[in-house]
């Protein structure tokens, strides 16, 4: 975090005081059929046998050729996995469940209208599907391994699909969340060099069909003025031969992907024999500047960290019915939607739409009648249906074994209506934590053989070494009550690669603050570090605090304070902008702007109202701020830094802390006064904060 001036303590100096929460057992049942059910397990991958600990985790794929080492160190911290080793993650997928799971459901798609038909598509079908569109990607659009296609789809088959025809021919994907704008898709465009544009003319959301290929227009655009050309733009339709959106096909440059598939009918394509160390995909990440991050994720590490950690920590059996309900926009979708489960043999369901419509039962309706027996979801979306819809699960006669959560911390009181609603008291809860980086979990109990507890993610996963340091590089000792830097002192396969075309950028992001001796070849000498801030119980248990940069966590989609900022700024009125978190009972935390004027532009509804369009507009709706507050300066430091850690306080109902060093500290009480009296207004009082979401709002804004 930095020392910083006028900063009253870094998170790493906060005392902890919340209570620790009782345990609770795994399930009887679960222990007698588990993929992970002997204790020794741990042992197995305990660090004496690392790095050869994961060959159990390799060893769940198939191989074109072995690899001649495990983990090559040679040129840190940029660390390899199975270098060799050749595969196809496609194949591993796909193709080779198609003798023993052919005729089974690979996916089972769910539209967000009840009217409109549930479809099953098999691992038969799905080859076929894959390998159509991956001969039109190599014939029509003339694709190379390792060449970069960009999706901007929403949560229908033809994703996966796509990413899965990529897969098979050595091809980058990166795929933008559906939700975000035309322009966040065309930067991310930019920035993979990506030509090639996959995307959608219509979906449903909350019962409207929505007009998404106008974003192809904006994304366009937005590509071209950082100096890359999109040369094609691949439509599919949402209802078949149907177009369903104002924005015209371009000749030459848009076409409708059903009428191009016509020529590839039946056409099987070879896969290609990647090298495990390629890449698979790039998944963009908010940071603290306002270049987004591409996370680069290899073959061989990702596909078979996400497919040892499914099998183990969701207890995903061929067999299953499982559900994550996610979006494959975010990582949680491309490595537990998609290629974890897959890996497996698995059938996974995709929903398109919102979790309420159109009434709250929805999601246990869905699980009810598909026999879905693992669930995985958000604290959000968690909170959302205990607020709208308290009682419905118990409505529904289904039976769930495992119950993931992910994206953000779960409040105690959270998980036990998860616990005992949703799961009946039947099923364990993997709390999981983990990043876009990491390329899958991190931390959470074994489902049968570890108790959970309630507000803990629980120990670092298998293989996983954690420690929390001090700002200073010193350990924080477990049962000290003492918050500080979560890192990684091992490297895992499925961490990035480097962050895409920015070397330098991910050491300094990841590895400069805690390496030991930057010319050293030996792993220990190079801690990773996650941006979060944890406190680690006597029992060894973590609970993760939150971010420690300038990043918002939003109902699980992590938006950078930079790119918010950035866009606010543009407001033709705006002279200065600064974002912060709100806790929020709904999204856990929610976004709101603090912005000034330039000189003679008068303060009012319409200017707040411009740069809320504007932020929707550049970034996208889930990014939209709560409140737009006109100030008429921001708090600051004497060297100019704006003190986010201030307006946040005063956002949340926090003590603002010492401001005597402030530059200005006059003007602190006069935003304070001005908003918390609107916010007393309008209703907007928060709850009083806990222990650890006040070291949050306390730590905010304190990277250097």
């Amino acid at each position: 975090m930095g020392t910083v001036e006028g900063a009253e303590v870094s998170e790493a100096q906060i005392a902890v005081h919340w209570k620790e929460e009782e345990y609770y057992p795994p399930p009887e049942g679960l222990k007698k059929i588990a993929n992970a059910n002997d204790p020794s397990i741990r042992k197995r991958f305990a660090e004496e046998n690392f790095p050869q600990c994961f060959e159990e985790y390799a060893e769940l794929l198939t191989w074109d050729k072995k690899w001649d080492t495990v983990l090559d160190t040679s040129t840190p911290p940029f660390f390899k996995w199975w270098v060799g080793g050749r595969l196809n993650a496609c194949v591993n997928c796909v193709d080779r469940h198609l003798d023993s799971r052919g005729s089974e459901n690979a996916f089972i798609w769910v539209p967000e209208l009840e009217d409109q038909e549930t479809v099953e598509l098999t691992y038969e079908e799905l080859h076929r599907r894959v390998n159509e569109f991956a001969a039109l990607l190599k014939e029509f659009c003339g694709v190379k391994p390792q060449d970069r296609v960009t999706f901007h789809l929403p949560m229908v088959l033809e994703l996966p699909v796509a990413m899965f025809a990529c897969a098979r021919l050595g091809v980058i994907h990166s795929e933008v969340f559906g939700g975000f704008s035309g322009a966040a898709c065309g930067q991310r465009m930019a920035d993979a060099k990506s030509t090639i544009l996959v995307t959608m003319d219509a979906y449903y959301r909350n019962g409207e069909l929505i007009d998404h290929k106008v974003k192809a227009d904006e994304a366009i655009e937005a590509a071209r003025k950082e100096g890359t050309e999109v040369e094609k733009v691949l439509v599919f339709r949402r209802h078949p031969g149907e177009y369903h959106s104002e924005s015209p096909m371009v000749e030459g440059r848009d076409f409708f992907v059903d009428e191009l598939l016509e020529r590839y009918e039946g056409q099987s394509v070879e896969p290609e024999s990647m090298r495990a160390e390629d890449t698979l995909f790039l998944m963009y990440t908010s940071g603290t500047t306002g270049r987004p991050k591409g996370a680069q994720h290899s073959i061989g590490g990702y596909l078979s960290y996400v497919t040892g950690t499914a099998k183990y920590y969701q207890d995903i059996h061929p067999e299953d019915t499982y559900w994550c309900f996610a979006d494959i926009g975010w990582i949680t979708g491309h490595s537990y939607i998609v290629y974890g489960p897959l890996a497996l043999g698995t059938t996974s369901v995709m929903y398109e739409g919102v979790p309420t419509y159109p009434a709250p039962g929805r999601p246990w309706r869905i699980a009810e009648k598909l026999g879905v027996q693992i669930f995985h979801t958000a604290p959000t979306t968690i909170r959302m249906l205990r607020k709208l819809g308290p009682d419905e699960p118990a409505k529904y006669d289904y039976h769930f074994k495992t119950m993931t959560t992910v994206g953000e911390p779960i409040e105690p009181d959270v998980w036990r209506w998860y616990h005992q609603t949703v799961g009946k008291g039947e099923a364990a809860i993997t709390d999981t934590w983990w990043l876009t980086e990491t390329g899958g979990f991190l931390g959470s109990t074994l489902p049968a053989l570890e108790p959970m507890k309630p507000g803990s993610c629980g120990p670092m996963v298998l293989g996983i070494y954690a420690v929390i340091y001090d700002e200073n590089g010193e350990e924080v000792p477990k049962g000290s009550g003492k918050a500080g830097n979560i890192c990684i002192r091992n490297p895992w396969p499925g961490r990035l690669l480097t962050i895409w075309g920015q070397d330098e950028r991910y050491v300094e992001t990841y590895h400069k603050k805690y390496n030991r001796d930057p010319k050293s070849t030996d792993w220990h000498d190079w801690p990773w570090l996650c941006g979060d801030g944890a406190v680690q119980a006597a029992d060894g248990y973590y609970r993760i605090l939150g971010r420690i940069d300038d990043v918002i966590n939003v109902a699980g989609h992590r938006l950078g304070t930079k790119e918010l900022e950035s866009a606010a700024i543009e407001v033709d009125e705006i002279a200065e902008a600064a974002a912060v978190p709100v806790i929020d009972e709904l999204r856990g935390r929610a976004v709101e702007m603090y912005v000034s004027l330039k000189p003679g532009v008068d303060a009012g509804d319409e200017v707040a109202k411009k740069v809320s369009a504007q932020i929707e507009k550049q970034i996208g709706k889930i990014a939209r701020p709560k409140n737009v507050w006109i100030v008429a300066d921001m708090p600051k430091t004497r060297s100019g830094k704006i003190m986010r850690r201030v307006i946040a306080s005063i956002s949340n109902f926090a003590d603002v802390g010492d401001v005597t060093t402030l530059a200005n500290p006059e003007i602190v009480d006069q935003i304070n006064e001005h908003v918390r009296a609107e916010k007393v207004a309008r209703d907007e009082v928060p709850r009083e904060l806990s222990e650890q979401e006040l070291a949050e709002i306390k730590a905010f804004g304190q990277v250097e």
